[in-house]
């Protein structure tokens, strides 16, 4: 056995309490036991098959303080996931505090706001503003007028297609929420923070309700917190159906429309009620964006946007993917301009009268109107093709036309050529002057004065002053009848005769007529130099059709409201007679000639007695044509708004041409009529007498002319004309003679 050192004397253990040592404590670890021989070499060996590959093969000597160190690094492991749940619960904490501080703070702006807004009691939904149903005497609808252009309806009476659509692309969630989607909210503020752009909202259907019902359209948050406190309101006041009902008859869709019915009529041109799915697609997808998606400004972009409702409506269910891709392969229709048709000059004219009837209404009315919408169609027509065909070369842009029947009547009216382009009413707002359409006036003072159709004037030469005036071929004919000089459209006569009559009684004889007009009172109102409107000339034409009674044009028979109330029924006046009968076979005597032998032989429409003038002004800046038959009055203008003349445009042609066409047309399958009054030629040898069943007639549409007596008839009926004695002959009676009868 080997011989121990000093050091290694042994220690055995005791029980009687802790060794008193001055030693260091010493630790033992495995390194320190004592082995047999060989044993450590098996241990390092067992060891190292043990230790996973890639392992240290050679530890540092300082065993010691590598397994300190290593204890260490595990303990801080252990430490870092207490760390990080630590963390999230300090994370967790202050979320809690700031959300309900934050709750706290918003629950204060939201009741600063809302207290704002007047006391709840207050709250009222506002009336929607009335329409005016436009109708024609035929119950035909015109236009539909007011702030939001067209009807309120119900739910049930739209296209079923409509809400559907409408709640599909704005409102998914409509059906089941509280008047805020919080969702939808969410969804928008994350899409638009993704986007870096405002491509979604958050409002609801009920919101944008309160918004259009009760608020300005400013962005703000006050606006934002006040929507939201209405919008929660509204939910609690109505039911869903009438919540999606207000909102369907108040927003707004471009253009001027407000409410789907002023929509489908102005995209359209057909009532709500109508509207395929395709249209309804369409105009749901206008509540993004009016009017940038108008199918009216781009339909591609319209078209676009409804493929995109179509698509929300099929993935709700409200629609099969056949019917989408039905709806989606269907041709648009092509949406108008601007609420385009010449019927709304008539609307604009209507709703300008409206206020002086009724006042301002408070419910929906009805006005029915004595348009009869064929011959409307019929006039715009007519004049469309004529400017059309000739308006390029003839250098002619515009055209205006009224008709009237006897009693005054307007039964259409045009304004001009395409009213989307031009709103400016030609026919009643337009002051030109009327050239020879205003000879018959003229003409009537004459014969008022004593004067006859056979009565004889000199076609020469004629100076006025400075004036000289020239007739339109620049050629003169010697003696003529009056007659003469009215088909043949004379200058020289009839300048004669307002010298004769004198040019203030030419323009009493214009005012009792029925024209409102200044006129001025000098010898070149012989050639209808003073301006007057389309509408005021065709009414002085209109005694001369009904028998001589004045008449006032008008539009409105009644206004009522939308459950029968009448607000206003026109009486039918006692129309005062303007015009004796003697005076009144006269010039019908005289202006059928025009149109069967004269200027106006454009105007002749077959069958018909048909009496008219043409009218044409200088350099032909205008050109009219005015006539009428039994049955109707109507006057035709051709011109340009500038003034421009046209290319050798005369009353006879264009405004003759188109007033035979219109009238042709407006005269079919009426019954056959003849003017009224007579007039026997001095110049006939014997005297037709009047048939036993009423005046019917000559064969080429003359009147029949029968003896009448000297003095021109029996007396004025109660003095309505005044008691004007006949006038003595004039200068140019005695220096150019005259046929025995002085006329």
């Amino acid at each position: 056995m080997a011989k121990r050192g000093k050091g290694d004397k042994r220690i055995e253990p005791g029980f009687d309490g802790p060794r008193k040592t001055s030693a260091p404590d010493i630790r033992l670890d495995a390194s320190d036991r004592v082995l047999p021989p060989g044993a450590e070499r098996r241990q390092k060996s067992e060891t190292a098959k043990a230790r996973p590959h890639g392992a240290n093969r050679n530890p540092s000597p300082a065993n010691g303080r590598q397994g300190q160190r290593g204890r260490q690094t595990t303990s801080r492991r252990r430490t870092k996931p207490a760390r990080r749940f630590s963390l999230v619960r300090r994370l967790v904490y202050w979320g809690l505090v700031l959300g309900v501080w934050g709750g706290i703070g918003l629950a204060c702006l939201f009741g600063y706001y809302a207290a704002q807004l007047p006391q709840m009691s207050s709250w009222n939904v506002p009336e929607r503003p009335p329409n005016a149903r436009i109708v024609s005497v035929d119950g035909e609808l015109v236009a539909n007028r007011g702030a939001t252009g067209g009807e309120a309806m119900q739910l049930d009476e739209m296209s079923p297609y409509l809400p559907l659509a409408v709640i599909a692309i704005e409102d998914r969630r409509f059906k089941s929420h509280f008047g805020l989607d919080p969702l939808g909210l969410a969804r928008a503020v994350v899409t638009n923070l993704v986007t870096g752009r405002l491509v979604q909202g958050g409002s609801t259907l009920t919101q944008q309700l309160a918004k259009n019902l009760f608020l300005e359209p400013e962005r703000t948050l006050e606006r934002k917190v006040q929507e939201a406190v209405l919008a929660v309101w509204l939910e609690t006041k109505f039911s869903k159906d009438q919540i999606l009902e207000l909102y369907l008859n108040r927003v707004y869709f471009g253009a001027g429309a407000y409410g789907v019915d002023a929509a489908s009529r102005r995209y359209f041109g057909k009532s709500a009620r109508d509207l395929n799915l395709a249209e309804a697609a369409t105009i749901a997808g206008l509540l993004k964006a009016p009017s940038r998606l108008s199918p009216a400004r781009d339909p591609k972009a319209a078209e676009e946007r409804a493929q995109v409702v179509l698509g929300a409506m099929r993935r709700e269910g409200f629609i099969t993917d056949r019917e989408a891709a039905q709806a989606m392969s269907m041709q648009p229709g092509r949406a108008k301009r601007y609420w385009s048709g010449s019927q709304h000059y008539v609307a604009d004219m209507i709703m300008q009268q409206l206020p002086a009837l009724i006042g301002t209404p408070k419910k929906d009315v009805v006005v029915d109107t004595t348009v009869d919408l064929d011959l409307q169609r019929s006039a715009e027509t007519v004049l469309r093709d004529m400017l059309d065909e000739e308006g390029g070369k003839r250098n002619v842009s515009q055209a205006a036309l009224v008709a009237l029947d006897g009693t005054g009547a307007i039964r259409a009216l045009i304004g001009g050529r395409e009213y989307s382009k031009s709103q400016f009413n030609r026919a009643t707002d337009a002051k030109r002057q009327p050239g020879s359409a205003f000879k018959p006036i003229v003409y009537l003072a004459a014969l008022e004065a004593g004067r006859s159709p056979d009565s004889v004037r000199q076609d020469a030469p004629v100076k006025i002053g400075n004036w000289t005036p020239e007739n339109y071929d620049r050629k003169y004919r010697g003696p003529v009848t009056l007659s003469d000089g009215l088909s043949q459209s004379l200058n020289t006569i009839a300048a004669q005769l307002v010298m004769e009559v004198g040019p203030k009684t030419v323009v009493e004889t214009a005012h009792r007529l029925g024209i409102r007009s200044e006129l001025q009172r000098n010898a070149s109102i012989a050639l209808g130099t003073s301006e007057v409107s389309l509408l005021e000339l065709v009414s002085a034409y209109a005694p001369f059709s009904n028998g001589g009674y004045g008449v006032t044009p008008f539009l409105i028979r009644r206004v009522t409201t939308v459950d029968g109330e009448v607000l206003y029924e026109r009486q039918s006046p006692l129309d005062p007679q303007v015009v004796r009968p003697r005076e009144l076979g006269m010039m019908n005597s005289m202006l059928t000639r025009v149109v069967n032998s004269g200027t106006g032989k454009a105007a002749r429409i077959p069958g018909w007695q048909t009496a008219g003038k043409t009218g044409t002004t200088q350099n032909s800046r205008d050109a009219l044509f005015v006539g009428y038959t039994a049955n109707l009055v109507a006057g035709i203008w051709f011109g340009n708004d500038d003034g421009t003349p046209m290319n050798k445009v005369t009353g006879g042609s264009l405004p003759a041409q188109a007033w035979g066409r219109f009238m042709t047309a407006a005269h079919k399958g009426v019954p056959v009529a003849d003017l009224p009054g007579a007039y026997v030629p001095e110049t006939a040898a014997l005297p037709l007498q009047r048939p036993a069943q009423g005046n019917q007639g000559t064969a080429n549409g003359e009147l029949a002319p029968v003896p009448i007596a000297e003095n021109g008839g029996g007396p004025r009926p109660n003095g309505e004309l005044g008691g004007q004695k006949p006038r003595p002959r004039g200068i140019l009676d005695l220096l150019f003679g005259t046929r025995k009868n002085p006329g």
